[in-house]
């Protein structure tokens, strides 16, 4: 095995985790849920850092990466959702968000041409909050067993980022888009 592969398979084990981490939670077995989620957040975080200071980049890691972020998101704020402890329209709006971007990515892609992913500033930051949130949520059930007080600040958080970075991404690929079509003869 070559070592520049290792950030490829940090993601596939991110992707192999999802199953496990939703489980757990339609289980109510938060604590555990929390420990797996951590591991596959970890994840993510050690393969982008291997990935940008070797030089461990590939275009299979470009795409899975997110895929595996939005699979590891969206799969947990479902399952919370599907059991009861968080409201329907927090995974609409993440899962709308996300919709929203693949659909621009689909649009560019069909009109302008080949698009390489390039998360900005907000997505990161959309994605770490998310998980953070994610992670706080699962741990404390495991350990209240009920929501605590700064579950509303946190919605707050992620609804504030969910939005922005959504908001971003478009207006950023609309601009790229309108450049491209007025390069073209």
């Amino acid at each position: 095995m070559m070592l520049r592969q290792i950030p490829n398979l940090l993601t596939l084990l991110r992707l192999l985790l999802v199953p496990p981490v939703v489980f757990l939670l339609l289980e109510r077995r938060f604590a555990e849920a929390a420990g797996w989620f951590a591991l596959a957040a970890l994840s993510d975080l050690l393969d982008g850092q291997l990935a940008r200071r070797f030089g461990w980049s590939s275009r299979l890691g470009g795409l899975l990466d997110p895929l595996a972020d939005k699979l590891l998101v969206n799969g947990c704020f479902l399952a919370l959702w599907w059991i009861g402890e968080i409201s329907g329209w927090l995974p609409g709006l993440v899962l709308a968000r996300d919709a929203v971007i693949l659909a621009g990515a689909g649009a560019y892609a069909a009109r302008i041409g080949p698009l390489q992913p390039e998360p900005t500033l907000l997505g990161k930051l959309n994605t770490v909050g998310q998980m953070l949130f994610l992670g706080l949520v699962m741990l404390d059930l495991g350990l209240t067993a009920e929501p605590s007080h700064w579950w509303s600040a946190g919605v707050l958080v992620i609804v504030l980022l969910t939005v922005a970075s959504g908001v971003d991404y478009v207006v950023r690929w609309s601009l790229r888009a309108r450049d491209a079509r007025g390069k073209t003869p």
